[in-house]
């Protein structure tokens, strides 16, 4: 569960990035995030994550004020909570196995359960036999695929995906959407910022949509605009 309750963040006195915005996310829903650019959707992502805090108001994330928690719980928060970027951020100089790898370590695994781990995910993104590429050597969107293993390795319970296609072609786009869209059915939360009008109106899952912080749009089985 996801729920925003009066949240504004502003930078100074005159950037209002969002404005008094409330909502709830069910968990185990899938739940788009539209608006145009700078309407405040990586903002509402990077509160969910406590990358960044709010200047007002509650982001609770299950049972947790996620900005009230205490840095040395931060790590449990990461735990629940997996982040997709368009812009992938894997590690160059580490094959397709350690970059999955490297999310398992920090929750401390041992090396069994690290590699079993690694195998199923790679299952998951359809890409078992790419374990130990370097990810110069894989399309882009192979690279995202990667990119959503490692998010889940975990066992995140909310994926949050920043504009996961906006980098692919449409064809790439699907066979990405259908992974979320698997790891959705198998009971995991995700919020996703999307620009593709095609893929929002293809699925009619609920819309969240912002414009200028803003939020004037939130309705089920709906479209981008």
């Amino acid at each position: 569960m996801i729920l925003f309750e009066e949240v504004s963040k502003s930078y100074g006195r005159n950037i209002t990035a969002v404005a008094n915005i409330s909502f709830k996310i069910n968990t185990g829903e899938f739940v788009f995030l539209v608006g145009p650019s700078g309407a405040g959707k990586t903002t509402v992502l990077r509160l969910i994550d406590r990358e960044i805090l709010p200047s007002t108001g509650s982001v609770i994330v299950d049972d947790w004020e996620v900005n009230k928690l205490p840095k040395s719980k931060l790590a449990f928060l990461r735990r629940k909570v997996g982040f997709v970027f368009q812009d992938f951020k894997l590690l160059t100089d580490r094959t397709v196995g350690e970059n999955i790898a490297v999310s398992l370590e920090i929750l401390n695994k041992n090396r069994q359960e690290i590699d079993k781990r690694i195998n199923q995910v790679l299952n998951i993104v359809r890409l078992e036999d790419k374990i130990n590429y370097f990810p110069r050597q894989l399309s882009l969107g192979e690279q995202q695929r990667i990119a959503i293993g490692r998010a889940i390795a975990g066992e995140a319970k909310v994926l949050l995906a920043d504009e996961p296609t906006g980098n692919l072609d449409p064809k790439t786009s699907w066979e990405i959407l259908k992974i979320i869209n698997k790891i959705n059915k198998e009971g995991t939360t995700v919020l996703m910022a999307s620009h593709n009008v095609d893929i929002v109106n293809s699925l009619k899952k609920r819309v969240i949509a912002l414009n200028k912080g803003q939020l004037v749009r939130d309705k089920e089985q709906s479209r981008y605009s």
